[in-house]
């Protein structure tokens, strides 16, 4: 008999409502939730893989164990989950007395946040192994919203969110949420809601190397050179500032030092950036005049302004831009949401650089160090140096810069885990591979994308299938490794409580409790008896009772920013962009990352790893659509397949994250099938955000020629299984 299920979406940040029906253990179908209130019934294609991933064959549902045989020969075997974890125990425990436990390493992926258990029971284990070689995703996508949000808010989780629903002129720079369905954005059913916009009288104003998805919805598209948005930007400030039109309105009692910002932007004119950002200056004044005179305006930028060399300027300036306009803490400008479980409330601020990397003297943010250091703090002899690596749902030889050296780099270790369910291009390095249950055989609330949607609501779901026996969920995972590195210790294991009943404990604390008054009254048996969801109603103003900073007050001139204005300028100045490619990534709505590629029908269809590049600039390399080339970076050189487009700025090309799975040694046969080439071969680990860390994974220096030999393989350097 057919049974019944609701269910969110965990695959991106839009996290839509599904129905899901099943018969015993096939999933019959997978359809929109209309009666979900936040997506309205909206799904994309990568909800309907759901399936693929939860069947998929190439799945770990048994803890592996790498074992090298006398000949060189390395084969994996399964082992059972207390061998597994008694002897990743061990392996940890021996290398904390050895070298210290800053010889531990952790470096955490992008679907830790997609995931509960990931989210709640980390600690169970890492409170144990207080290492200050802790890396994440963070720092290849979101690190400069997060400094930004601690400087000017008080709290690194301040996200402003944008009321698309209610505003009448849009400024979106570097975001294709077409693609995407949001960034530090949850925002389904876009589309619709770009054209309600433009039904409306709206507008819809694009900046982008690329004319996306999203651009061809916009009311206007303007090309803009990659890397120079922070000028283009200051521009647009220093506009507002110099023609009057800066209105903070209801903010002004809030804000701190906003004359300074106004001094320091000063020599930003529209004329001095025209020729660095391709924009003419008369353009950038009527964005100016437009944001200051539409009764309600958003300026909002994502990862194409985030991951580029001044990331973190970029954030401070929009935000900026929203406060000089009066357009933060306002319907139909950017707001705070007040989620259920409010995350923001419950956790820390977050601090930056109380410590730095060892070798490169990176700075930290919240207790992580830039991503773009992994490898480094690896092979670099010291105390300190990196010996074990716990990885956690990350793939960072594809998703990191330099990816081959990191490869080489993991090579080198004493010690390899990973708590993953796929042998990918990262985990065939570890010693031992834990697998946890599949997305739809464990509950699912969205402690993250709740803390960004452009609504509050709140949504539980069970699990759609009961686990397959000997199967353990990742919490659990966590908590039985912290409890053995506990006891090897001579310390207290934290108690294990399930994610459902910290959520409950959430919930009934949170500000739609009845603890705190709320006709919500909100409580996980509550959450579950409406298994669509609950509205919870549209983001309203809550300055300044949500600012975290010591007075209350927004700061709007951090020393740091300001220093880095001096940055931006010198290299303006000293910058010379004749005849010099840059390369920039971009988004499929059948991927995230690079972990959407073994499934049929999310890379079914023409073959998406292709490097996008402007009829001109193929013509002035003797190059044509479809050809071979070789593009190359200061880290190495991909062959790709060449891809002639007039969406594409001239000056710049476009390669799609997340490919490049050729290395030897993975278990995962339709991304092979469809392995493309990995863009992170040839991003550099020396290109960072100079104030925050973050990586510059965007506007990379790159060079295009045809290709003089036969095409090398992409995943040649650095595929062996350590010896």
């Amino acid at each position: 008999m057919p049974s019944t299920h609701h269910r969110a979406c965990h695959l991106c940040e839009a996290i839509c409502g599904l129905v899901i029906e099943t018969e015993g253990q096939t999933i019959l179908s997978i359809k929109g939730d209309p009666d979900d209130p936040l997506s309205r019934g909206h799904i994309c294609p990568k909800a309907i893989a759901l399936r693929d991933i939860h069947e998929d064959p190439d799945r770990l549902r048994q803890p592996i164990r790498k074992v090298r045989h006398a000949d060189g020969h390395v084969e994996w075997q399964e082992i059972s989950w207390d061998e597994a974890l008694d002897a990743t125990a061990d392996a940890l425990f021996d290398v904390h007395e050895r070298h210290g436990v800053d010889a531990i390493g952790v470096y955490l992926g992008n679907p830790t946040v997609h995931n509960i258990g990931m989210m709640t029971h980390q600690n169970n284990l890492f409170r144990f192994l207080r290492t200050r070689n802790r890396f994440s995703a963070t720092s290849v996508d979101q690190l400069p919203h997060h400094l930004v949000a601690l400087w000017l808010f008080g709290h690194k989780a301040m996200f402003p969110i944008p009321d698309i629903d209610n505003t009448d002129y849009f400024l979106m720079l570097g975001a294709n949420p077409v693609a995407s369905n949001g960034s530090i954005w949850t925002v389904p059913d876009i589309r619709r809601r770009i054209r309600d916009l433009k039904a409306r009288g709206g507008r819809l104003v694009v900046l982008d190397p690329r004319r996306t998805e999203t651009a061809d919805m916009a009311t206007e598209h303007h090309f803009i050179r990659p890397g120079n948005d922070a000028l283009f930007l200051a521009a647009l400030l220093q506009t507002l500032f110099h023609e009057g039109l800066a209105k903070p309105g209801h903010l002004t009692p809030l804000l701190r030092d906003l004359d300074s910002v106004a001094d320091a932007v000063r020599d930003f004119t529209p004329e001095s950036v025209t020729e660095a950002t391709g924009i003419a200056a008369d353009t950038i004044r009527g964005i100016a005049r437009d944001l200051a005179s539409a009764p309600r305006a958003i300026c909002y930028g994502r990862m194409g302004v985030s991951t580029q060399e001044f990331g973190t300027l970029c954030q401070w300036l929009i935000a900026m831009i929203n406060i000089a306009t009066g357009n933060l803490d306002r319907p139909g400008g950017s707001l705070f949401t007040l989620p259920a479980v409010d995350q923001v409330s419950n956790t820390g601020p977050g601090g930056f650089a109380r410590h730095h990397s060892r070798v490169r003297q990176l700075p930290e943010f919240d207790r992580e160090l830039p991503s773009s250091a992994l490898a480094d703090e690896i092979t670099t002899p010291g105390e300190g140096q990196i010996r074990a690596l716990f990885t956690g749902a990350g793939n960072p030889v594809l998703s990191t810069p330099n990816g081959r050296q990191l490869d080489e780099a993991l090579a080198s270790l004493e010690f390899m885990v990973s708590l993953d369910p796929y042998l990918n291009e990262t985990t065939r390095h570890a010693d031992i591979i834990l697998p946890p249950t599949s997305p739809l055989e464990h509950d699912h609330y969205d402690l993250a994308f709740h803390m960004n949607a452009m609504r509050n609501t709140a949504r539980y779901n069970p699990p759609i299938f009961e686990r397959a026996e000997g199967c353990l969920h990742d919490w659990e995972i966590f908590s039985a490794l912290g409890e053995r590195i506990a006891n090897r210790l001579g310390l207290e294991p934290k108690p294990a409580q399930p994610p459902h009943a910290m959520i409950d404990a959430g919930l009934r604390a949170g500000p739609y409790s009845e603890a705190r008054g709320s006709e919500h009254a909100l409580t996980l048996e509550k959450l579950k008896r409406n298994p669509s969801g609950i509205d919870l109603g549209p983001l309203q103003p809550q300055l300044p009772e949500r600012l975290f900073t010591a007075d209350h007050m927004i700061h709007c001139a951090p020393p740091p920013v300001l220093a880095d204005l001096d940055r931006l300028r010198r290299h303006h100045l000293a910058a010379d962009n004749v005849g010099q490619l840059r390369l920039i990534g971009r988004r499929h709505v059948r991927s995230n990352n690079s972990w959407m590629h073994n499934y049929h029908r999310l890379v079914k269809g023409r073959d998406r790893c292709a490097l996008m590049v402007h009829p001109d600039d193929l013509a002035a390399r003797g190059l044509a659509d479809g050809a071979r080339a070789e593009l190359a970076s200061r880290t190495g050189t991909l062959t790709v397949t060449l891809e002639a487009s007039e969406d594409i700025m001239p000056g710049v090309v476009s390669l799609p994250h997340g490919y490049g799975h050729d290395r030897a040694g993975i278990r995962m046969q339709t991304a092979r099938a469809n392995a493309g080439v990995s863009c992170n071969d040839i991003t550099d680990d020396r290109f960072l955000d100079g104030l925050s860390g973050n990586a510059a994974v965007n506007g990379v220096p790159v060079t295009l020629a045809p290709c003089d030999e036969s095409p090398l393989s992409a995943g040649t350097a650095g595929e062996g299984i350590r010896a």
